[in-house]
């Protein structure tokens, strides 16, 4: 049974086992929306290649990028997988951000109002939203991801076929709404994830013990 308290221990062993893990990995919040639309069904190596590319042809940049074609950012981003496809959710995403006048002009806007329209977005769901959110906008959204689902099917905490909308509200019912706790939290479960509960998990070396 998920609990406050389980929850706030298993963060701390986390923490305690692979320390602050400094993500998102990026040099301004654009690049943090780019990453998470490149990220989609790809791993993050192949994602790290594809910002390289769109740095080297100085596309890191909101207006820069609206104004690009779409064949050359699908070739920039080919490494990501799915350039194609993955090419017109960046530039739709750009639209949008164009239409609203750049991310720091939602500093006002209530964290729903900014998901429900994100979501709107043609290619991005629920994961890349809260990416954004989270990790561009410091907005108190959790992310649930593949591996926090495994995990939390590895502790038999939490079905982890619940919806992804059930079982954010889950984890943010459960945790006081502050966005660099939810950064760190969902960075500590990707690293363990990768590191240790992976699909065949090493559990019996593991340093993250489970008597929670």
């Amino acid at each position: 049974m998920l609990n406050t308290s389980k929850l706030l221990r298993l963060y701390h062993q986390l923490f305690e086992a692979y320390g602050p893990q400094y993500w998102w990995p990026a040099e301004s919040p654009f690049e943090v929306v780019v990453g998470a639309v490149l990220t989609q069904n790809t791993a993050w190596s192949n994602v790290e290649r594809a910002i390289a590319n769109l740095k080297a042809a100085n596309l890191i940049h909101l207006s820069v990028m609206h104004d690009q074609k779409l064949e050359v950012i699908a070739e920039l981003i080919y490494p990501s997988g799915y350039y194609n496809v993955k090419a017109k959710r960046l530039k739709n995403v750009c639209a949008w951000l164009v239409d609203h006048g750049g991310l720091e002009n939602f500093e006002k806007l209530p964290t729903s109002e900014i998901r429900h329209e994100l979501l709107d977005v043609n290619g991005v769901g629920p994961e890349t939203a809260d990416d954004i959110l989270l990790y561009a906008l410091g907005r108190p959204v959790f992310v649930i991801d593949n591996y926090t689902r495994r995990l939390m099917r590895r502790l038999a905490w939490i079905d982890p076929n619940l919806g992804y909308e059930t079982m954010r509200s889950a984890f943010e019912s459960r945790l006081a709404p502050e966005p660099a706790i939810y950064n760190e939290y969902h960075a500590l479960i990707v690293r363990h994830a990768k590191q240790k509960c992976t699909v065949k998990p090493d559990c019996l070396h593991c340093q993250v013990e489970y008597q929670l």
